[in-house]
């Protein structure tokens, strides 16, 4: 691991001076590229230095254990330097676990209703506004693809793409199905409905990613429509591609234009034959990850949003939080970060019996 981190110092060393390299500033692509790898490069870095100095401050403290004057103190210091130094370097074994490729990704999230009819599409309806807020709160910008709504204002389905600095490495953990238990709106008897709604999570495709045949798609046009079939517009600005070879299905018509429309379309269709292929190649490594947190299955129910209790518990982790009224107003770090710290150890729990 040291020589590592070591090697890792020199890179950042190296990449430091480039900066002061007039020839680098006169490349933009050549600048973003050093100062995005001086920014992954950075907390490994300073954590390793912090190590260091932990470590030195644990040989002095060793040191002053000779001497009968400052034993006492010695002994003080030599414990929270160990301490220091032991906690530091379960950091840098975290920070040096292989990252995702797909962490520094834009993302296609969809979301369906599912069991329990127009409460199921009510709630997706309610997780399209949880996610939305946690965007905003995030400073990421949210842009509907496609949004397929029922009268009473729930979502059948829909598409949206979330762009921002670490996106996917946040939202891929909520993948799965998403179960309710409330009153429902459409409900008079006041009794308690189980339903739910399903999110699926996929990392922006680029075009360098997956490539199309053109003659492998057919495009057909309609004209928009909102719910119970209300014309939005008079134009066919509306898309639906099909993907002939897999039957895939993408459709979009929140823009009134049909290139927009079409544009976003093949964003969406791009990342499902990405997560396809992902998939793919990933299942021959599902021995490995049984035990993951997030294995990104839609069919596992992952979460139960509990009105009645004001409670949501994340299954995977055993996590319940007494908060759900600002759960559901975006306030999910909580949640995630407690995912993400889960799915770390369990990496570094299989690197260490590898």
């Amino acid at each position: 691991m040291l020589d590592k981190l070591n090697a890792l110092v020199l890179r950042w060393e190296d990449l430091e001076a480039q900066l002061s390299d007039p020839a680098v500033y006169g490349d933009t692509e050549k600048l973003r590229n050093v100062n995005r790898e001086l920014k992954e490069l950075g907390p490994v870095v300073e954590t390793y230095q912090a190590y260091r100095q932990a470590q030195q401050s644990r040989a002095e403290a060793e040191e002053l254990l000779h001497d009968p004057e400052f034993r006492t103190l010695a002994q003080e210091e030599l414990a929270a330097a160990k301490a220091k130094q032991e906690q530091l370097e379960q950091d840098l074994k975290r920070l040096l676990l292989p990252k995702d490729p797909n962490d520094g990704r834009n993302v296609i999230m969809e979301l369906r209703g599912g069991v329990g009819g127009e409460e199921g599409a009510l709630f997706a309806a309610s997780l399209l506004r949880m996610y939305t807020m946690y965007a905003q709160r995030r400073g990421w910008k949210l842009e509907t693809v496609n949004l397929n709504e029922t009268e009473l204002g729930g979502v059948k389905e829909c598409s949206v793409l979330i762009e921002g600095e670490g996106a996917f490495s946040r939202l891929k953990f909520e993948s799965g199905v998403h179960r309710v238990q409330r009153v429902p709106e459409t409900e008079s008897g006041g009794r308690i409905h189980t339903s739910a709604a399903t999110v699926a999570v996929l990392p922006e495709a680029e075009d360098v990613d997956v490539e199309i045949d053109p003659k492998d798609l057919q495009i057909d046009t309609y004209r928009s429509s909102g719910a119970g079939g209300q014309h939005v517009n008079k134009t066919e600005s509306a898309i639906r591609i099909t993907h002939l070879p897999t039957g895939l299905v993408v459709e979009c018509q929140d823009e009134r234009s049909q290139y927009k429309n079409k544009d976003k379309a093949m964003k969406v269709l791009r990342s499902r034959l990405y997560e396809m292929e992902r998939q793919r190649r990933e299942a021959a490594t599902a021995a490995e990850r049984r035990g993951q947190v997030g294995s990104g299955d839609r069919s596992e129910r992952i979460r139960t949003y509990n009105f009645p209790q004001g409670r949501v518990t994340d299954h995977r982790i055993g996590l319940t939080l007494y908060k759900i009224d600002t759960v559901m107003d975006g306030d999910l770090d909580e949640l995630i970060d407690a995912l993400i710290t889960a799915d770390q150890a369990e990496k570094l729990k299989q690197g260490e019996s590898a």
